[in-house]
C-alpha cells in the first residue's frame, strides 16, 4: 500500500510541476506576445563560452554562476544556462563549453541587463577562465 501511495505521490508531484511549467511558459509567452503588440522587437541574448580549462567541474561551475547572477532580470522573457549537448552532426558548432541563452522583452531591458551590478560581477568574477566569448545578438518578434 505504501509503495502505491508513493507512487500516485510522485505522479501528483510531476503533474504539479508540469502545470506549473506551463503557466510560467505561458506567463513568458504572453510578455512576448504583449512586446510584439507594441511593435518592439524582443532581443535574443545568446552567449558561448570556451573555458581555458574545459572539464565537467569548470563546466558547472560556470553554468552555476550564470544561473547566480545572469537569471531573473527585469524584461528577461525566457532564461537558459547549460552545456554543449552530446549531439554531434556536421553542421554543429561544438567550439565552445558552456551556452547562455536570454530573451529579453525588448533591447531596452537588454541594455539595462548589460549595466546591471549582477551582470557585472558575474564578468569581474568568471572572466580569467575563459579562452574565447561569441555573442549572438538577435532582433526577433515571436509568432
Amino acid at each position: 500500500m505504501l509503495t502505491t501511495r508513493n507512487t500516485w505521490l510522485g505522479m501528483a508531484a510531476m503533474v504539479g510541476c508540469a502545470g506549473l511549467l506551463a503557466v510560467t511558459a505561458g506567463l513568458h509567452l504572453s510578455t512576448a506576445r504583449a512586446a510584439n503588440a507594441e511593435g518592439k522587437n524582443m532581443l535574443v541574448h545568446n552567449v558561448y563560452f570556451k573555458l581555458k580549462e574545459s572539464n565537467e567541474a569548470n563546466r558547472q561551475k560556470l553554468v552555476d554562476a550564470c544561473n547566480k547572477y545572469l537569471s531573473d532580470h527585469p524584461g528577461t522573457v525566457f532564461y537558459a544556462a547549460g552545456t554543449v549537448s552530446d549531439l554531434d552532426r556536421p553542421v554543429n558548432d561544438r567550439d565552445w563549453d558552456v551556452g547562455l541563452h536570454v530573451i529579453f522583452k525588448d533591447q531596452a531591458a537588454h541594455d539595462a541587463y548589460q549595466d546591471a551590478p549582477k551582470h557585472l560581477k558575474f564578468i569581474d568574477e568568471n572572466r580569467d577562465t575563459w579562452d574565447k566569448v561569441r555573442v549572438f545578438d538577435t532582433d526577433a518578434k515571436s509568432k
